[in-house]
């Protein structure tokens, strides 16, 4: 009599050894991409607790040093003419507003194309998708010009407004993706319950797409976060700044660089990603997994 394992054997042509054997060979391999993908995370983490004359000095080495200090951070922290929190405040103030008028503005939006009927819908979906195509640099002046005439240049408007009129064409189309795939039963027996578009919106569409916009809205954090060419352009004044113009400001190309400061800044410039992440892991997973699948 044949046992279960040669039974297995016959059928997939491999043994329960050497299946164990490609298993330790695919994990060895894993865990060696992993540590070279964090490899620059981990120096950067060792350099910034390592003094200034040590830093370039220890070669690729992310072993703690021995005179190890958080000078860099004290440094970092109170190196500007606005303390470094300041730039946080800014930075958490526009990373939050863009969130929420991307959620809210892209939402509606994708909730037109993808459930209401109205005129030259096909078209204008197709119109908004062409801007994908579009790169920034292409529209860059001609926004510039608008908001200096506006006269929110130095602000954060240029940054915020644009977020509210669903700018973002990747998640309007990656909600309307999700959309289609609610069943649209659900909007019929609304409507013969009396509901209108708003109120389908608000109780059905919304709570059941609670994963897509988790997904638009990690995105959009981390996107806006770690945004350097906007901020360049729109603000000048130090205490408008973000934490990625601040991180620029150590660094002088005709005098003294603070690279300590820098990498410390940098070093908890990537706490809040990481926790903002955390938090929204599962529902991010859930929104990519389950984006244009039909149910």
């Amino acid at each position: 009599m044949t046992t279960d394992a040669e039974r297995l054997t016959v059928v997939t042509g491999s043994s329960p050894t050497r299946r164990k054997m490609m298993s330790i060979i695919a994990h060895v391999l894993l865990v060696g991409a992993s540590i070279v993908m964090l490899y620059p995370l981990l120096w950067l983490l060792a350099a910034s607790f390592r003094p200034e004359n040590e830093i370039f000095t220890s070669g690729v080495s992310v072993l703690p040093s021995a005179n190890w200090s958080v000078d860099s951070y004290i440094r970092g922290w109170n190196g500007l003419r606005v303390g470094f929190g300041q730039l946080f405040i800014n930075s958490f103030v526009i990373s939050i507003l863009s969130v929420i008028g991307n959620v809210v503005a892209c939402s509606l939006a994708a909730y037109a194309f993808a459930r209401l009927e109205f005129a030259g819908r096909r078209f204008w979906f197709a119109m908004m998708l062409m801007t994908l195509m579009l790169p920034y640099q292409v529209t860059l002046i001609p926004q510039y010009v608008f908001f200096l005439n506006l006269g929110w240049v130095n602000t954060i408007l240029p940054l915020v407004v644009p977020k509210f009129l669903a700018a973002d064409a990747f998640f309007i189309f990656l909600m309307v993706q999700f959309f289609r795939g609610l069943p649209k039963e659900l909007d019929e027996a609304a409507r013969m319950d009396g509901a209108g578009p708003w109120r389908i919106y608000w109780k059905i569409i919304l709570p059941l797409s609670m994963p897509v916009l988790a997904t638009a809205a990690i995105f959009t954090f981390i996107w806006t976060w770690d945004d350097f060419f906007g901020p360049l352009i729109y603000l000048s004044d130090l205490r408008q700044y973000t934490v990625m113009l601040g991180l620029r400001t150590f660094t002088d190309n005709t005098g003294m660089s603070d690279y300590g400061g820098m990498f410390a800044m940098s070093v908890l410039s990537l706490v809040p990603i990481f926790v903002f992440f955390l938090l929204f892991q599962r529902l991010l997973i859930e929104g990519i997994a389950t984006t244009g699948m039909k149910r």
